[in-house]
């Protein structure tokens, strides 16, 4: 079988545009540097390419480095063109793609191409949450070229061909006497795996577009708008019997919430977002009555889908990009509480633990919950509880919400009881908590469902709050625990 082809940058903006869309602008650009023979070394567009045109007939801006002109290093020429597509982007409320295969600022031009970065990463900063920025990592991405992607919302890797590093592995053997290979430093399985810098891991240039293309299709233009409505072709009251025997009647047995999530998306399509990050917390994209909806689930699977560290960034950093871009969010919870143990603790997961409650607290989109089974302590508040501004919260038959499991709370409770009466207590206790009555009484709880009836019943959630209308107090900037 045929290895991958690597595209050059316009082969690249021509697969992932729409045919016969894109309009080039400042291609005649070149650069002023004469330092080190640079003079001789001229040509028109200076390794970047920058414009515009369509995905899907939307408008979208895009700039994209040719590692062929000086290994795709940035000069303060082409820092200029990339500012310029920057600024038209958010100017016009419009997606703006990064097709990066650069070896950072072009050493010849000295402080002036590295200034240039400095203007990149201010209009990254300016555009967030305000225009959708995706960046591909297709090749080679070192030093100053790593920290616009970083600042955008949503980075693919390219399998082999990219990587991303501060620093290269000559210059960590140097310092730390690591040694190490550039897939083994920076790679895209080291990054979507290890580090959380990238979302998705594609096996070819073709792949990465195409999925860039589909990833925008979820996304709207920019803050003012909603996504694009989709023709509503799937049943909006379709019963979902297969969800019935999903969750297992012994609290015990793990399964896949994917196998709730799946279903109740029209066409019982997800597009899942990191999937090999943090793997005890889902999150992706669906669509629900033809209007895009952005999931947030604990996986069973993986830790019995108690939240650490990673999984705790990974959700809050995918709840403040939906609200940003008012796109409505479903927690699907089952949660047995947050992971325990001294790296945890010692690594700041009080901390890192906020920032999904801070997230979920901030959120004015429309906010529905699911619990499907645990719901224990503090991991049941930042899941989106009433508490923290949920606007209908559901929850099957078979969901424990307590302050933790039963034998925990007997051991504390009956200690001095004897292992026989405890196990009696333990009965008592799950006849009590081990289900959602008491939480619906006191009104934190909305309505008791059946599996069955998921789709139809979030969709009416969804339906009854998409005029919501909610701000938080004005104030420059909340200061979020990071």
């Amino acid at each position: 079988m045929a290895e991958p082809k690597k595209l050059n940058v316009r082969e690249r903006i021509d697969i992932l545009l729409d045919k016969g869309t894109f309009v080039e602008v400042d291609k005649y650009v070149k650069h002023h540097c004469t330092n080190f023979g640079m003079e001789n070394k001229k040509v028109a567009g200076d390794g970047v390419v920058c414009g515009y045109g369509k995905i899907d007939g939307r408008i979208v801006f895009v700039y994209g480095f040719d590692f062929a002109v000086l290994g795709g290093s940035l000069s303060a020429a082409n820092a200029a063109k990339i500012a310029k597509v920057q600024d038209a982007a958010l100017k016009n409320g419009a997606p703006i793609i990064g097709l990066n295969d650069s070896g950072g600022a072009r050493i010849q031009e000295g402080i002036e191409s590295l200034s240039g970065f400095g203007d990149i990463f201010y209009r990254n900063v300016m555009s967030s949450g305000v225009i959708p920025q995706i960046s591909a990592i297709m090749g080679p991405c070192a030093g100053g070229s790593c920290y616009s992607p970083a600042l955008t919302d949503f980075i693919l890797m390219v399998r082999e061909e990219a990587q991303m590093f501060i620093t290269g592995p000559n210059v960590v053997k140097q310092v730390t006497q690591e040694e190490c290979d550039k897939e083994t430093l920076g790679g895209a399985d080291v990054h979507s795996t290890k580090s959380g810098v990238c979302q998705f891991v594609c096996d070819s240039d073709e792949e990465c577009l195409m999925t860039i293309r589909e990833l925008v299709g979820f996304l709207p233009n920019n803050n003012m708008e909603d996504a694009p409505m989709h023709p509503v072709t799937d049943e909006v009251n379709r019963e979902c019997h297969e969800l019935e025997g999903v969750v297992p009647k012994d609290p015990n047995i793990p399964y896949n919430i994917k196998d709730i999530i799946e279903p109740i998306c029209d066409h019982q399509y997800f597009f899942e977002i990191a999937p090999n990050f943090a793997k005890n917390i889902v999150i992706g994209f669906g669509r629900m009555a033809g209007r895009t909806v952005g999931f947030i689930a604990n996986q069973p699977q993986v830790l019995a889908g108690a939240l650490d560290i990673d999984a705790s960034e990974k959700g809050a950093r995918f709840v403040r990009f939906c609200d940003c871009f008012n796109i409505p969010i479903v927690a699907i919870e089952d949660v047995p509480g947050f992971m325990p143990g001294l790296n945890q603790e010692h690594g700041g997961i009080i901390r890192h633990g906020a920032k999904l409650l801070y997230a979920f607290a901030e959120a004015t989109v429309p906010k529905i919950t699911l619990i499907t089974r645990k719901a224990y302590g503090g991991a049941y508040i930042v899941m989106n509880c009433k508490q923290l501004g949920a606007d209908v919260n559901l929850a099957y038959e078979s969901a424990e919400i307590a302050v933790m499991g039963a034998k925990g709370a007997v051991s504390i409770l009956y200690r001095k009881e004897t292992p026989e009466q405890q196990q009696e207590r333990i009965k008592e206790y799950e006849a009590k908590f081990s289900n959602p009555y008491c939480a619906a009484e006191l009104g934190f709880i909305d309505d008791i469902i059946s599996p069955a009836d998921t789709r139809k019943a979030i969709i009416a959630g969804l339906e009854c709050c998409k005029n919501k209308n909610q701000s938080n107090p004005p104030k420059k900037h909340g200061n979020m625990p990071v």
